[in-house]
């Protein structure tokens, strides 16, 4: 349980086994994962096989009291879907963090006009924890070049100059 609600996991065949392995709760099917879920929340690495992986038809499938929250990336949802379907209601609601183009420019985008979606500027990444781990490795990163050995450098032939 998180929040007082049931964890149900919807992934690939590998990450659902694993899953189940561990103890959570796997959908039994795609279809039912949309239609039952109260909150989905989405937690996936864009790949190709991710890419556009959610469409307009399992949106179509949610509940109109249901919430849809995308922290990911917006292109694992078929784009214009998520529009559109907050237009129907269903799902009733969504956050999101995450946009087809970043940053957000003009306040006519089309999400930001919605009532039933809450809209952030790719911001929600930031935990402290985060902010630690990125600082502690720059700060190492500088510390190494000044040493005169430099870590994980992705050109290093301008080392060499």
């Amino acid at each position: 349980k998180a929040f007082g609600m049931d964890v149900v996991i919807w992934a690939s065949d590998a990450s659902r086994e694993r899953a189940r392995a561990d103890g959570w709760e796997t959908a039994n099917s795609k279809a039912a994962f949309f239609e039952d879920c109260d909150v989905i929340s989405l937690h996936l690495r864009l790949y190709d096989s991710t890419r556009r992986g959610i469409t307009a038809e399992d949106l179509g499938r949610m509940k109109p009291t249901s919430l849809l929250i995308n922290t990911s990336r917006a292109a694992l949802i078929e784009e214009g879907a998520l529009e559109n379907a907050l237009r129907a209601g269903r799902p009733g609601k969504a956050a999101v963090d995450v946009f087809e183009e970043e940053p957000i420019w003009t306040p006519d985008h089309p999400l930001l006009k919605l009532d039933n979606a809450l809209c952030t500027p790719h911001i929600g990444y930031g935990t402290r924890e985060e902010y630690e781990t990125q600082f502690s490795e720059i700060f190492n990163q500088v510390l190494a070049f000044e040493a005169g050995a430099p870590i994980n450098v992705i050109n290093p032939e301008v080392l060499e100059k």
